[in-house]
């Protein structure tokens, strides 16, 4: 019994393989593309085990992935490979059609080619397990109620977008074709191993380096967050016991304004590594122009994951940000080996020279 992750050398992707490895024995095949976001210096603790098996490629390479499934026969297929940055969609928009429409296309066609020779319980315990997020519902106002599986899609930005296409071949596949999918949208992660492009690493970063701490606009953008080791487990649940054809969400039951986890993280920073100064990292904090087309508020009801299979979050978000900045704090290395002239070049470009 084998396991074919796409995007596994990511920050979702990684976690998932990590935890996975942590817990069973069940081999892992690791289909990653390296971007700039994906890390193998993340998957340093796996070196030298038999269980995980890395392969560099991409999923739009259909003939590869006909090679790797009829090599190793995998009981299942998870994909986590995108592209995932609402700020480098905007910028060029792509390579996120690329990725994300055409390779989950790609990956689909090769996923329905091997399941369709299987025999017997192979074939019907087979599943392709579709990693989404809840971007593609649009946005929120302040008293609307949290999104559901059923409300319609209306995203807002070229990732969103791409994702959101995605969603919907994976969908089709399973209607026409029968292929057995499932799919999940979650809510903004954060944890271990997180690219320092998005908010929370970003964030602790800049402060660490005395740098300013970036803000869009107010501040008052309002997301759910959730722990990323809380979202692979729900994964593995809905893995195990998901409904065929089903969309499950995955929240973390935590809505916060952008200008308060800043403010959280700061505050951690203040316990754990004060400044040397003996002031607050708080006094970093910068406004900074808001992205076009910010979205105000996302929120995630994730009630059928409860209800259906019995999965909630175990961590509350003073849990996970505490583990969050203690883990970047013990990992420096880490941060030191990922944050390239390339990201920095990111940064200046899309902070401006105050970052």
């Amino acid at each position: 019994m084998t396991l074919l992750v796409t995007g596994g050398a990511g920050f979702i992707g990684g976690n998932f393989v990590l935890d996975w490895l942590a817990s069973a024995d069940e081999p892992v095949v690791n289909l990653d593309k390296l971007t700039y976001a994906g890390n193998l210096d993340s998957l340093r603790s796996l070196q030298g085990d038999a269980r995980h098996i890395f392969v560099q490629g991409d999923i739009g390479d259909r003939a590869l992935l006909g090679e790797l499934l009829a090599k190793y026969q995998p009981r299942a297929i998870i994909n986590f490979a995108a592209e995932s940055h609402v700020d480098r969609s905007i910028h060029g928009p792509g390579d996120f059609v690329q990725t994300n429409v055409v390779g989950t296309f790609n990956l689909l066609e090769a996923a329905r080619a091997y399941w369709s020779e299987l025999k017997d319980d192979a074939k019907r315990s087979f599943r392709f397990l579709h990693v989404s997020t809840d971007e593609v519902y649009g946005t929120l106002s302040e008293s609307d109620p949290p999104f559901a599986e059923t409300n319609r899609y209306e995203p807002n930005s070229p990732y969103s977008a791409s994702k959101a296409a995605s969603d919907h071949l994976v969908r089709a596949w399973h209607h026409t074709y029968g292929l057995p999918v499932l799919t999940t949208n979650c809510s903004n992660n954060y944890g271990p191993y997180h690219f320092p492009e998005k908010l929370i690493p970003l964030v602790l970063l800049n402060a660490l380096k005395g740098k300013p701490l970036p803000i869009y606009g107010d501040g008052q953008q309002i997301r759910d967050w959730l722990y990323v080791k809380d979202h692979c487990s729900a994964i593995r649940r809905v893995l195990e016991a998901g409904q065929l054809g089903e969309t499950y969400n995955v929240g973390g039951w935590n809505e916060k304004a952008n200008l308060d986890v800043v403010k959280t993280i700061c505050a951690l920073l203040d316990e754990l590594q004060p400044r040397a100064d003996g002031q607050s990292y708080a006094d970093q904090i910068t406004f900074v122009q808001d992205r076009p087309g910010h979205d105000r508020r996302y929120a995630i009801d994730a009630r059928k994951l409860e209800v259906d299979l019995g999965w909630r979050p175990a961590e509350t978000f003073d849990s996970g940000i505490r583990k969050t900045v203690a883990w970047y704090l013990a990992n420096q290395d880490w941060v030191e080996n990922v944050t390239s002239g390339a990201y920095r070049e990111w940064v200046a470009t899309q902070y401006g020279a105050k970052t």
